[in-house]
């Protein structure tokens, strides 16, 4: 299946989709190119922002402004996204979650990427209007969009699906 029509599908249904996405095997090779994927994305998202600040504020030329946010969205953020990750399987751990290392890292990743579109959108809104109440508007649903996606993810990663239906889940 296309990774377009399951990013679709993926928010109809997030943790089925992640179910998906788990079924595929423990491939890291898939994950890393998931979370380089969102993360250029995210990258091409920040230029028409980049844009307006450079021309608002030349003393920082536009060259300057991308060559900084390549740096920080291809070669940091990945990092801090893989500690990220781990940071939430230790968590999800300490609350009962029976997930793997790999399942909190594609659900981060995979959030990310189905996220990509919000973060276009948050982009073109921080480039058309500047700072006001659109760019917060867009930035609250981005924020949604992909917070929402990523606990339900996280969720499906760690087994919370899986102990319901067992019926280790009622009480």
């Amino acid at each position: 299946m296309a990774i377009t029509t399951e990013m679709v599908r993926s928010w109809r249904a997030p943790r089925l989709a992640l179910r998906r996405q788990l079924a595929g095997g423990a491939g890291e090779p898939r994950a890393l190119a998931y979370l380089m994927a969102a993360c250029a994305l995210i990258f091409v998202a920040q230029w028409p922002r980049l844009a307006r600040e450079a021309e608002l504020d030349p003393s920082v030329p536009l060259e300057a402004r991308l060559g900084a946010a390549l740096l920080g969205w291809l070669f940091l953020a990945p990092l801090l996204f893989y500690g990220l990750a781990a940071l939430s399987h230790l968590a999800a751990r300490a609350l009962g979650g029976r997930g793997t290392w790999f399942g909190a890292r594609l659900a981060l990743f995979w959030s990310l990427l189905v996220s990509v579109p919000l973060w276009l959108l948050s982009g073109l809104v921080a480039g058309f209007f500047g700072p006001g109440p659109e760019r917060a508007l867009a930035g609250a649903l981005l924020a949604a969009g992909f917070l929402g996606h990523w606990a339900l993810a996280l969720a499906e990663a760690e087994g919370a699906g899986r102990r319901l239906e067992d019926g280790a889940g009622r009480a």
